[in-house]
């Protein structure tokens, strides 16, 4: 017979409201859901085991009538994730559960062949969400912490995701994005392509140099001509952008180095160019350029997420 429960869940339309993975996104429909007086849910992958689609620390947010957005599997398991957590919202209780490998759900596979566990809490605080989202805001980065034993949330500075003994951590970044300076078809095209990856681009007015390139900032210089890339990519260099990257050849960039060298700029920073620009290469159509630029950029931002914030 099928208990009250079972049959709640049946009558609850689960159903993606929003399709993204992008942290803001997620925790704005959560604040937005919890303001408008729905119940909510924050989802949260706190372990892997083998393999998975999504990285340690990746969230999904679920309303109480079955909406939710986010990722933590490749798509295979949100659904019943929702469920579970529309389940946990009606009982007012945070649960733990595991699919994939090792997981009591056998009709539940995940490709990669791997598990996760996942951690579903349910939202009675909206202070610490409320704190992601303004240090979002104001592009800080910033820790979220679970503590299962007290079923709760709380921030920090920000740390490498991961367990702190019986807590969990989810470092969260501000959005990445491009500062882009040039005029030609090049930076039509990577400003083109960037957007609709999801990114933002923020373009320079001519000879402007006092952006703030920030550590979530990649600062993109397609020039053909050194004297105009030249104090954009000097403030660039000392900046805290987490990529600067130049258009031109190899024996362009030898006559760059030698123009920084005369600035008084060190080795070390010098070296934090990539030029000639772009993942691959040698590349002269404008929409392979942005492709490979942003390719590079995208490279760089997988490789540091196990960095500290």
């Amino acid at each position: 017979m099928r208990s009250n429960l079972d049959q709640f869940s049946c009558e609850i339309d689960i159903r993606p409201a929003l399709s993204t993975d992008r942290p803001v996104d997620i925790f704005r429909f959560l604040s937005d859901a919890m303001a408008s007086g729905q119940r909510c849910a924050l989802v949260t992958l706190v372990e892997i085991i083998g393999g998975a689609a999504r990285a340690l620390g990746a969230h999904m947010a679920v309303r109480d009538d079955g909406a939710y957005c986010g990722f933590v599997s490749g798509g295979c398991v949100e659904a019943a994730v929702a469920r579970e957590a529309v389940e946990a919202i009606r009982e007012g209780a945070d649960r733990m559960r595991r699919y994939g490998e090792g997981s009591p759900y056998f009709d539940i596979a995940l490709p990669c062949g791997g598990g996760v566990s996942l951690a579903i809490h349910v939202v009675r605080d909206m202070a610490p969400i409320d704190d992601v989202l303004r240090a979002m805001t104001e592009r800080r980065s910033i820790g979220l912490v679970y503590r299962p034993k007290g079923s709760e949330l709380s921030v920090v500075a920000a740390a490498p995701t991961g367990w702190r003994d019986d807590a969990f951590l989810s470092a969260l970044r501000p959005e990445p994005r491009i500062l882009l300076s040039g005029r030609g078809l090049e930076s039509r095209s990577l400003a083109a392509i960037a957007a609709a990856a999801g990114l933002e681009v923020i373009e320079a007015a001519r000879g402007a140099v006092d952006w703030s390139a920030d550590a979530d900032s990649a600062v993109v210089l397609l020039h053909h001509d050194i004297d105009q890339e030249l104090p954009t990519l000097k403030a660039a260099l000392r900046s805290d952008a987490f990529y600067v990257g130049c258009l031109g050849s190899s024996r362009t960039h030898i006559r760059r180095v030698e123009r920084l060298r005369q600035e008084g700029f060190t080795e070390q920073e010098i070296g934090r160019i990539r030029a000639p620009i772009g993942l691959f290469g040698p590349a002269r159509d404008a929409r392979a350029i942005a492709i490979s630029v942003l390719a590079e950029i995208l490279s760089c931002l997988e490789s540091r997420k196990s960095v500290t914030p």
